[in-house]
């Protein structure tokens, strides 16, 4: 029987409700293939979405500005508060997500070290005046006033707004090296006398105002993640001892403490940020290790990391909780895949020669000494060989698993489909009676049909379990278990019905209807239910119903409640369910609404407990579908074809 060789390793992690699979990260590196006006081109797409085909649980895609005009420190930076990229950066982000991975994306600040900006004529800020020299060339920076201050406040949130709406599953504030929020927390950088600086409490104001307010643009259920120097690691800089005060006061404010080291304030200081081939293997670990034993935010850990068994040890010991890879994934972007399936001599370990940064210095693009991909991804990207043979279990037989299997047995693989009910289609089945989901219905049927003209050996009626996988021992296992409903502590919300059993039985409702819930599912429930003659009401605790991205569908939605007259009360909070009443608080105090039924649709909860009980049975292990997050079929076919189409490539 398979046994995982690093359990703490590849042992999922949650950041504010966002499921990571594994706690070996992509820290940020900069984008350099962009066209003129600073969108990522293909090849950078490429670059990123390499990392997430090697099997990182966050790609990061580094300094990102959030403002076009004052921040830029080098060439080819993406703009944030430039909306003429959104295709390309939704490209990118769903380059990422698309095999499993969180997209992250890191919000930058070039601050007093603006040289481009600078360059182009700009006036630059940092805490106070200063002078320096940038590539040889003398900048000068203005101390911020007030009005550029809360500029540069609202820049990062309506980044991070934007990053969001572009895809990314989480951001990454850039608060150390010595880039602009870290020059305001830094006492050698920040000698202020204003409310921005003075003291330590003051010095911190800034970052704090900048966090609150991605927090409130990006919502409570959004990972935000900070690097942070534990130490500026130069004479006169701070030391890690300061570095506990900031993550002490940044704890809890933030989802993930990325702790980092030294600062661009002195050039020796690149070589201990970026560890030289004459440091010791994970050098700055001990400035996170030390950070962690006071804070109870998550706390990753980055620099001259390669070595799977050290990785686990650093989780394992409690040293990190996330260890972040930069340029072990240039030299290796299979190295979790490797590792994970106990392949360690296969691993090409990064040897912290510089080739990398060097000629990105020089020729503007990474190139790597022993990885002739790097910067070629795009050309490599096609050429997909024959699929090396495995077997594969598919726990769950929805849209995803059905897809999964499909796409598997094309690439040659040998494919088990276990599904515990007694019929292929999953949760979708229940809306065969809809006449506005017949094709749907003609879809699943569809997939069950190739699966039985297909080498898939499909079993109904079979749950997987941790003792099944140990019996049919496969190579992979996919999980694609689904979700349940999430009903919240309403008093009497056992009255209620779900979805799925009002789809399956809609004789049972009565006259009067309400739907608790003004997402997609609850409005085309009450569409179909209105459509048989109920008098329906939605009741939805936000200002207007959630139809996500699905803005078309929203407006279809739209136009047929109205013409089946279907209340809609938004602003609602339910109370309480009783015999016959749903008791609620409306804009106008509380309400009643007669119900002969009552149906809730208030979201579902990802199976992710029962799926990661099978997380440790294979050598390779993925879970797609709503068993990881909930969203829609397109996001759970494709999830499936392209974790499928991965399978066996090395």
């Amino acid at each position: 029987m398979y046994q995982c060789k690093y359990p703490h390793l590849f042992s999922p992690i949650t950041l504010a409700g966002t499921l990571f699979k594994n706690r070996l990260f992509a820290s940020p590196t900069g984008g350099q293939h962009t066209h003129y006006m600073n969108h990522p081109i293909n090849e950078m797409i490429c670059y990123y979405e390499r990392k997430a085909i090697g099997g990182a649980a966050s790609v990061c895609i580094g300094d990102a500005m959030v403002d076009s005009e004052i921040a830029l420190a080098n060439g080819a930076h993406i703009l944030l508060d430039d909306q003429t990229g959104k295709s390309h950066l939704n490209k990118l982000s769903d380059a990422i997500s698309r095999h499993g991975a969180v997209a992250s994306i890191e919000l930058s600040h070039g601050g007093s070290g603006a040289r481009i900006s600078y360059n182009e004529g700009h006036t630059i800020y940092g805490p106070v005046a200063s002078d320096s020299n940038s590539f040889g060339k003398p900048i000068h920076a203005e101390p911020m006033t007030e009005e550029i201050i809360q500029r540069t406040i609202r820049k990062h949130a309506e980044a991070a707004a934007w990053a969001k709406q572009c895809g990314f599953g989480m951001v990454t504030l850039h608060g150390g090296h010595g880039w602009l929020l870290h020059q305001f927390m830094s006492p050698t950088l920040n000698t202020r006398t204003d409310e921005w600086g003075g003291s330590f409490e003051k010095r911190m104001r800034f970052p704090i105002a900048v966090i609150k307010a991605v927090r409130e643009a990006v919502g409570p259920n959004f990972p935000i993640e900070i690097r942070l120097s534990g130490s500026e690691c130069y004479e006169g800089g701070y030391d890690v001892n300061y570095g506990i005060k900031i993550a002490k006061e940044l704890d809890g404010l933030v989802d993930l403490l990325h702790i980092s080291a030294g600062s661009h304030e002195d050039d020796r200081v690149f070589t201990v940020t970026h560890p030289s081939m004459f440091l010791e293997d994970g050098v700055n670990v001990k400035y996170a290790a030390e950070i962690k034993k006071h804070v109870k935010t998550p706390v990753a850990t980055v620099g001259a990391l390669s070595e799977p068994e050290f990785l686990e040890e650093i989780i394992a010991s409690g040293k990190a909780d996330v260890v972040e890879l930069a340029r072990g994934l240039i030299c290796d972007p299979d190295l979790p895949i490797k590792a994970r399936s106990g392949r360690d001599d296969e691993i090409a370990h990064c040897v912290r020669c510089f080739t990398c940064f060097s000629s990105l210095m020089t020729r503007g693009q990474f190139c790597c000494a022993l990885n002739p991909e790097l910067s070629n991804e795009h050309d490599t990207k096609y050429d997909r060989p024959a699929a090396k043979k495995q077997k594969v279990l598919i726990a769950g037989g929805g849209v995803a698993g059905m897809q999964a299997a499909l796409t598997a047995s094309k690439r040659g693989h040998e494919v088990i489909l276990c599904e515990k009910g007694e019929r292929l289609g999953g949760v979708l089945r229940c809306e065969e009676l809809v006449p506005f989901k017949k094709h749907l219905s003609q879809y699943l049927d569809l997939q069950e049909r190739m699966i039985g003209r297909a080498p898939i050996e499909v079993r109904l009626n079979t749950e997987v379990t941790p003792e099944l996988a140990q019996e049919i021992a496969p190579d992979v296992i996919i999980a694609a278990m689904g979700a349940k409903p999430a009903n919240p502590p309403i008093p009497g919300i056992e009255k209620a019905v779900t979805a799925e059993e009002m789809y399956v039985n809609p004789e049972q409702s009565g006259k009067k209807l309400v739907v608790l819930g003004g997402g997609l599912v609850g409005c085309e429930l009450a569409i179909f239910m209105a459509g048989r003659g109920c008098d329906v009401t939605v009741v939805e605790m936000a200002p207007a119903p959630n139809f996500g991205w699905n803005i078309l569908q929203g407006q279809s939605v739209n136009i047929e409640f109205e013409k089946l007259g279907i209340k809609l009360c938004t602003k609602t909070k339910v109370k309480a369910i009783e015999d016959g009443v749903v008791i609620a608080e409306g804009p106008e105090g509380e309400v009643h609404f007669e119900a002969d039924s009552v149906v809730a649709a208030l979201g579902m909860k990802p199976l992710r407990e029962e799926a990661l009980a099978l997380s440790l049975c294979a050598p390779e292990f993925h879970q797609i579908g709503d068993c990881r997050d909930v969203k829609n079929i397109y996001s759970a076919t494709n999830a499936a074809y392209q974790i499928a189409m991965d399978l066996g490539r090395v």
